[in-house]
């Protein structure tokens, strides 16, 4: 689905009721939450309506995934398939962008990873879910417009692999941001901002 379509799921979600977003061909689920209850630590921070929860069923086990899951993923696919990192660059920006995750990974539905950590439509789906997480949830002054280019700017961090995997996930792990180069073109708090950028810019 193409991002303001889940994002009119999220917005109508109905308390405690498991809305499942996509299935893979082996069964894995990402499914949506949106517990009547706030949890201790996000009370007074959080408006109940806008909080949901991301999780993941995969066999027998169901959990919340995190950020570090998507990127440490991208990062191995682009270990394993360098001849890809600029097809997948591009497919993780246009899903930034609002395309249907779907309809873009199947440009890579003949292609083999040796390495990786869940399915690409797993994946791919994340990267919607946890971009329309910030943009629906972030309530605090960002250093980003749009808001959201934080986490796009890891994405593409993390694929191009300017070092190793252990490192960045340390910097996103302590809240740090991207390196500037990919983002600073694009965020428009940045001096060096620019409209109709070139695709992968950043490279």
């Amino acid at each position: 689905m193409k991002y303001n379509d889940v994002f009119r799921i999220i917005e109508e979600l109905d308390f405690d009721i498991k809305t499942i977003i996509c299935k893979d061909d082996k069964g894995v689920e990402v499914y949506l939450i949106r517990p009547s209850e706030l949890p201790k630590r996000l009370k007074n921070k959080y408006d109940v309506n806008k909080n949901f929860q991301i999780w993941l069923k995969v066999e027998n086990r169901e959990f919340r995934p995190n950020h570090l899951r998507l990127m440490i993923d991208l990062n191995l696919r682009t270990r394993s398939r360098p001849d890809l990192k600029k097809q997948l660059l591009t497919i993780f920006d246009n899903i930034f962008y609002g395309a249907d995750p779907e309809e873009e990974i199947k440009s890579l539905d003949n292609e083999i990873f040796d390495h990786y950590l869940n399915s690409l439509k797993v994946i791919a789906t994340l990267a919607q879910l946890f971009i329309i997480e910030q943009e629906f949830n972030y309530n605090r002054e960002s250093n980003f417009d749009p808001k959201t280019l934080f986490f796009q700017g890891w994405v593409r961090e993390c694929i191009d692999s300017p070092k190793e995997i252990d490192n960045m996930c340390m910097s996103i792990s302590n809240g740090q941001s991207p390196k500037v180069q990919y983002t600073d073109k694009e965020n428009k708090k940045n001096k060096k901002y620019e409209e109709n950028l070139d695709e992968l810019w950043y490279l």
